[in-house]
């Protein structure tokens, strides 16, 4: 691709690479200098104007936009995402409804080696998102790229964005309460879980208040209704055979880890019962504010195995968050 200053006389067919001043107006840049927009350039009084323009071989930056927003997103509906109109050199590609945001970072890092001008930006992998969050931006950064260096990043990353959506639609929720414990701090918890499940297109189908005791507890969870059973104890966790995981077992259900390197959050535990999730979530959960708990969930919704692996693996980039008012504060 040619780019650089030229004559006016040799400007009709290219882009003009700078806006320019014109009489009663401005031409913007980008746009294709025809007949017309020459003759008031040359009515503006210019005698040269900046431009780029294409030669054999190059694509122009809409059409390798959308030529490769095709190749990450070939099925729009299987993906779970809405691909924009190449519009400057850019498609957006946004999330059609709630999910976590899937990206191959391997392969967006393939793609962005190819060419400094071919260029994708997502969310981190795993990121929760919703309707019209956007997911990921192509942006062709000059005004031509070459087309065997788009193929190539085509074929590099191919498929290589999606939102896995929620799959589970409910969830139930069983609260323990100590003796003295003040009623509000379990509305305060219900609240903020009802609203992570918003969040996440998702519905409370339940909510029970017991004794912080492991047989009352493991009653509870066993008529629980919904696909996923959360419990949040008056008093936190603090092994794995305290009261909420060791309800769990009673209640017939499996505790599969305790523990998390995620701050705040340290204090969950994860396990099944009767085919379905369980979470122990950890107190911080009573707050709206990100934790742990959290990125637990929302995989849950959307059907992706939480087990040991998964759960070690956020100890990088772990939230690390300090809480003013924490009455163990991580620094002195």
């Amino acid at each position: 691709m040619f780019f650089g200053s030229v004559a006016l006389a040799e400007a009709e067919g290219a882009i003009l690479a700078h806006s320019a001043p014109l009489t009663g107006g401005t031409a913007k840049k980008g746009t294709v200098i025809d007949t017309a927009l020459l003759a008031r350039l040359q009515q503006a009084g210019l005698d040269t104007v900046t431009v780029a323009r294409l030669e054999p071989g190059d694509v122009d930056e809409d059409s390798a936009a959308a030529r490769l927003a095709a190749a990450l997103v070939p099925d729009p509906a299987q993906g779970h995402l809405v691909v924009g109109q190449a519009f400057t050199g850019r498609v957006n590609l946004n999330a059609a409804g709630p999910g976590v945001a899937q990206v191959d970072a391997d392969a967006v890092a393939a793609l962005n080696a190819i060419d400094p001008s071919i260029t994708l930006a997502t969310l981190p992998p795993l990121t929760r998102v919703g309707p019209r969050t956007l997911v990921g931006t192509v942006k062709i950064i000059s005004y031509g790229v070459d087309e065997a260096r788009l193929q190539a990043a085509c074929d590099a990353a191919r498929a290589a964005v999606c939102v896995q959506p929620v799959v589970l639609r409910s969830a139930g929720l069983v609260l323990t309460e100590v003796p003295g414990q003040k009623s509000s701090l379990s509305e305060k918890g219900a609240a903020a879980m009802e609203g992570r499940l918003r969040a996440l297109g998702m519905e409370l189908a339940g909510v029970e208040t017991v004794p912080h005791e492991t047989d009352a507890l493991a009653a509870a969870l066993r008529r629980l209704p919904g696909e996923i059973a959360l419990i949040l104890t008056g008093s936190a966790t603090s092994d794995l055979h305290d009261v909420g995981p060791q309800a769990v077992r009673v209640a017939g259900g499996s505790v599969n880890r305790f523990g998390m390197p995620v701050d705040p959050g340290n204090l969950l535990f994860v396990g099944s019962l009767d085919a379905r999730p369980v979470v122990g979530l950890p107190g911080c959960a009573r707050s709206p504010a990100l934790n742990g708990a959290d990125w637990v969930l929302e995989r849950l919704a959307c059907g992706i195995a939480v087990g040991d692996a998964e759960i070690a693996a956020m100890g990088v980039g772990g939230l690390l968050k300090e809480i003013p008012l924490r009455p163990q504060p991580r620094e002195p």
